[in-house]
């Protein structure tokens, strides 16, 4: 089925390598320029009218952020990803949410989350998880978890750290068998 339904979107736009998860499931790479036709197109002609999820990914050795759209329908029971690729620096993206209303959250989120932009979102840039900060995104790879906890929060009496490893094989072999 997702196969049948990949060689007739073919026909019409210019889509990457199809990667089937499973026989209801499965995503493609589309070209940013050619999202919002493809959303429109799944969505009024091939049934797929729920946004399921809208996330990125944070590809820093590439320099990118891939967007990943999931479409359901719900009378066919199946899923379609649409994956994007976009520059990481100065990430922006066209907002989808005239075509789902839902898709605003999403993209306050990943503004939000890893400083990716949907410039005509609504309050895009009023905060929402994270009131008050002014670091870099924190879902972004190259932010210091370790160092921004140890900048901003005290250190606790009676807290250490253990090798998992070590630590397991003391617990399970106190005798040092």
């Amino acid at each position: 089925m997702m196969h049948t339904l990949y060689a007739e979107l073919k026909k019409h736009y210019p889509l990457g390598e199809l990667t089937v998860q499973r026989e209801d499931l499965c995503f493609i790479t589309v070209e940013r320029e050619h999202l919002r036709a493809l959303l429109l197109h799944l969505r009024d002609k091939e049934g797929y009218t729920h946004l399921v999820l809208l996330t990125a990914v944070d590809w820093i050795e590439d320099g990118t952020f891939q967007l990943t759209y999931l479409l359901s329908n719900r009378d066919k029971g199946c899923d379609f990803g649409l994956r994007v690729m976009i520059p990481r620096d100065g990430a922006s993206m066209e907002s989808i949410h005239d075509v789902w209303p839902t898709a605003a959250t999403y993209q306050r989120e990943l503004f939000e989350m890893f400083g990716i932009d949907f410039p005509d979102s609504p309050c895009v840039h009023d905060p929402f998880v994270l009131e008050g900060w002014t670091e870099m995104p924190p879902y972004r790879r190259d932010f210091d978890t370790k160092k921004f906890s140890e900048e901003n929060f005290t250190h606790r009496e009676g807290r250490e750290t253990n090798d998992p490893a070590k630590y397991m094989k003391k617990q399970l072999y106190p005798d040092g068998a």
